[in-house]
């Protein structure tokens, strides 16, 4: 029963998880076209975009914080609903941009349009700070699955990620070329309202109310830039940042420039075309993470995976660069897939193992505002790569980073790893201390 009731809650985070995505996923193409428009600039566009990751920057590691302090169901209905919120302002925002516009700038059509893209950034960066809730999931998952289970379970997030960007740009185009690029976020509204009666109804806590009193009495560091340059520094949780960050860049930039570079010499394909590619790197990644990761993670030290992984993105991202057609391309994702699939759900789950359980929700925070700050970063400068050595610019880049990644887990995961994590010893009225597996001590 026990056990019946534990996959029951994991399906319920894999659906959370998922609706997220494609509530995401589906106005992500279109985007840019809406903003256009209203006058926006190329420039403009790449801000609007970058909005959400500067915004989940901030708002990832606070509310993995706060999940620690106040439990993670209360976390997961506000920032669900702050997303659903976000989506009806980007629904709405032609309708109130143009209202407001007229009531205090007439029929200045500069001023209007310039309302609009500000309710367009407003509703991006409101999702950001309330969307970043995947740190409050995979710290339930930690909360709920044995760490020997814990590989297999945050292979479910990544599966719901995979899932969520292959359905959602495909359902999202069809409705925005049919009905207009408004419709998808009202149908985004909708999918993140009925995510977060799912959560009210399905999902119980899964700290008990002494645990998180527990938590709460705990010390724990300020969260500021401090805090975060603190992190990096620490025993086991430090490397896997570093990790964390030069792989989230390399496969940010992958993600990013894609079809900027799919449009040009040597491919040329159409935006169909493209769509496609992406959809099949979608499909192999939710084969990896869903059904490949769990057998892996049980044979396999996380130590082991990522190097391997590692040195598999090394390999295919650099093969990217120089691919001469379409079918040589699909040879060169599937590895790059693996690689990708493996090494991001195995660092998240070294991490839940590499700190004490009431620093879960803000550890994981961090790891996902590191991949919030490469996916900043990363298309600019991606686009600045791929403008000076087309094609092979941002491939060279990601592979160098990727090389660097696998050295640096030889080096500080093989061969100078850091010490376990110091046992804590079982107190009253502190029933959550306990001793979590090391991550890599083996």
């Amino acid at each position: 029963m026990r056990e019946s009731a534990g996959r029951n809650r994991l399906l319920t985070i894999f659906l959370i998880v998922f609706v997220d995505l494609l509530g995401f996923s589906l106005i992500l193409p279109l985007l840019p076209y809406y903003a256009e428009q209203y006058g926006a600039s190329e420039v403009t566009v790449g801000l609007l975009t970058a909005s959400y990751a500067a915004a989940q920057l901030v708002g990832a590691p606070l509310l993995g914080r706060l999940s620690d302090q106040h439990g993670r169901r209360p976390i997961l209905l506000i920032s669900i609903a702050g997303t659903a919120f976000g989506f009806l302002l980007l629904g709405m925002a032609e309708v109130l941009g143009q209202s407001i516009g007229v009531a205090f700038f007439g029929a200045n059509l500069a001023a209007i349009n310039i309302v609009v893209l500000t309710l367009l950034f407003i509703s991006r960066i409101l999702d950001g700070l309330t969307g970043g809730n995947i740190s409050v999931a995979q710290a339930y998952i930690a909360d709920v699955t044995p760490a020997e289970e814990r590989g297999k379970a945050f292979g479910l997030i990544g599966a719901a990620f995979g899932l969520g960007f292959i359905i959602g740009p495909v359902v999202g185009g069809v409705l925005g070329a049919r009905f207009g690029y408004a419709v998808p976020a009202f149908v985004a509204m909708t999918i993140a309202t009925l995510n977060l009666v799912a959560v009210y109804l399905f999902l119980p806590e899964s700290v008990t109310p002494e645990q998180r009193a527990a938590m709460t009495n705990r010390p724990r560091p300020a969260f500021n830039i401090g805090s975060l340059r603190e992190a990096l520094q620490r025993p086991r949780v430090g490397p896997l940042f570093h990790v964390r960050f030069f792989f989230g860049m390399a496969f940010a930039m992958f993600q990013s420039i894609f079809a900027l570079y799919a449009a040009g010499d040597p491919l040329n394909l159409s935006i169909e075309q493209t769509g496609l590619v992406l959809g099949y790197v979608g499909v192999l990644s939710v084969v990896i993470q869903g059904f490949a990761i769990g057998r892996l993670t049980k044979r396999y030290s996380d130590k082991q995976l990522m190097l391997v992984s590692a040195m598999l993105m090394a390999g295919s991202l650099l093969l990217w660069g120089f691919v001469p057609n379409v079918w040589t391309l699909l040879i060169v994702m599937a590895p790059l897939a693996f690689g990708g699939g493996v090494l991001n759900t195995v660092i998240n789950s070294a991490l839940s193992k590499s700190v004490y359980p009431e620093e879960i929700g803000g550890t994981l925070g961090i790891s996902a505002s590191l991949e919030s700050l490469t996916r900043v970063i990363a298309p600019a400068l991606g686009g600045l790569l791929l403008a000076v050595a087309r094609p092979w610019g941002p491939a060279l880049f990601s592979s160098v980073l990727m090389v660097w990644v696998a050295s640096f887990i030889w080096r500080r995961l093989f061969i100078n790893p850091d010490p376990p994590l110091e046992p804590r010893s079982e107190a009253p009225g502190r029933p959550y201390a306990k001793t979590p597996d090391a991550a890599i001590a083996h």
